[in-house]
């Protein structure tokens, strides 16, 4: 199983294939994010978060392991602050933000770990952010692109990935609060769909972690066979947790 180098690996197509997080998401976190707001993005990747939180008006320190990604957020995004670095490892000062976010990478952390060293970087009354996308919504019916994408990973001998699944979130906030680190303000769920292209979807899929070459190629050729273009329909949990 590709670790977290994965995406570091794919950052060109990480930064085409990934859809933006809906705005529904923005909308919530809007009360968190004002103006001189600091805010620490763990794992920030090409910056799905660190842009929308600079627009809002907050200061952002962007914390990216991936040296091609690290240096995409520094060209794209010139007045964030850009520390190459993981989670368990980034030098944050005690009391520095007051807000942190994971945006689709805290299930890379070794939690232990990046617990206590977030709870010493955040004020007092700092909140946690937590979201992830699930890419694939089970509430809603399969569409012939989604029965393809079955019928690709039904085929797998591998055994799946480890821990909490994408909709698990009862259980990640659990993870998130062992220790007495963090308290749970609200879980929250956005459904919403984007229209992707054959080239999008090739991107999309080549980013995923435990996806195969010749998976993806055969997800991108289902979307060919199915006229260019397919809506995909996605859930986006959010877990907002309380210093």
């Amino acid at each position: 199983m590709p670790g977290p180098g994965h995406f570091d690996a794919h950052a060109a197509a990480y930064d085409r294939g990934r859809p933006p997080y809906p705005p529904a998401l923005w909308e919530r976190l809007r009360p968190l994010v004002r103006r001189g707001t600091r805010v620490v993005d763990l794992g920030a990747g090409t910056g799905l978060a660190t842009g929308p939180l600079l627009a809002a008006g907050a200061a952002v320190t962007a914390v990216e392991p991936g040296p091609a990604l690290a240096d995409l957020l520094r060209a794209r995004f010139p007045t964030a602050t850009v520390l190459r670095a993981t989670a368990e490892t980034a030098d944050l000062p005690e009391g520095g933000f007051d807000l942190a976010v994971a945006a689709t990478a805290v299930h890379w952390f070794d939690l232990d770990a990046v617990l206590p060293r977030l709870h010493r970087a955040l004020v007092a009354g700092g909140c946690f952010a937590v979201w992830r996308t699930a890419f694939g919504d089970p509430g809603v019916p399969l569409s012939p692109f989604r029965r393809r994408v079955a019928e690709i990973t039904a085929a797998r001998s591998a055994p799946p990935r480890p821990g909490p699944g994408e909709l698990d979130t009862g259980q990640w906030a659990a993870r998130l609060t062992c220790g007495g680190w963090f308290t749970v303000r609200a879980v929250e769920e956005f459904a919403w769909s984007v229209e992707l292209g054959t080239e999008q979807v090739r991107d999309l899929f080549t980013t995923f972690s435990d996806w195969s070459a010749h998976e993806v190629a055969l997800a991108a050729d289902a979307v060919r066979d199915l006229g260019g273009s397919v809506t995909e329909h996605y859930r986006t949990p959010l877990v907002l947790l309380d210093r």
